[in-house]
């Protein structure tokens, strides 16, 4: 059974979510940053940075907000956010890891380096209709890593699972969610 347990943690003048729930097998936990706090906040969703961006304040304190990643971007999955920093908007499209973006960063704010280009997974959640007995599977197909998948449940219906050690982040699973249920969420800690 999918659950999602959160908590409220209050402390040093703030709150934060905490929340803990089964992805792939294993319990995963997460808190919400106050990146993501003051994004909702501000009515909107938390912006996700282009791939090889590092620490966040590093990068707002480096990017000019020229717009060259967003014009270099082949699938158009960069585009400009809050102030014009770049941000990624997995409902339009997926990244490809390509480094074009790289590329053209004059300041080096988005510099391609080995390891992994970020520390975003994807995560299903409770409005996937699988488990509900509506066969729909189309993020298990748009995985070319084969991060996603299905598990038969008795009496009908599936239950998603991700395999975090081989999910990308490259968030070609969102968009084709009919119900929106797949979101791009940073990890606590990178995997290797």
């Amino acid at each position: 059974m999918n659950t999602l347990n959160l908590t409220m943690i209050k402390g040093y003048g703030a709150e934060m979510l905490v929340g803990c729930a089964p992805v792939g097998g294993h319990m995963a936990a997460g808190v919400a940053s106050r990146r993501a706090l003051f994004a909702r906040l501000r009515g909107g969703p938390e912006q996700l940075r282009p791939p090889w961006t590092g620490n966040e304040d590093d990068f707002l304190e480096a990017c000019t907000r020229c717009g060259k990643c967003v014009a270099a971007c082949p699938t158009g999955l960069i585009a400009k956010g809050h102030a014009g920093y770049p941000i990624v908007e997995f409902s339009r499209a997926s990244c490809t890891f390509c480094g074009a973006c790289a590329e053209v960063c004059e300041p080096a704010c988005i510099s391609r380096a080995p390891g992994p280009a970020w520390r975003l997974r994807a995560r299903i959640s409770q409005a996937c209709v699988e488990p509900k007995g509506v066969t729909c599977r189309r993020c298990e197909e748009a995985c070319d890593a084969a991060a996603i998948r299905f598990r038969p449940k008795l009496g009908g219906g599936a239950t998603p699972s991700i395999d975090l050690e081989l999910c990308t982040g490259c968030g070609a699973c969102v968009a084709p969610c009919p119900v929106k249920a797949i979101a791009m969420n940073e990890m606590a800690e990178a995997l290797s």
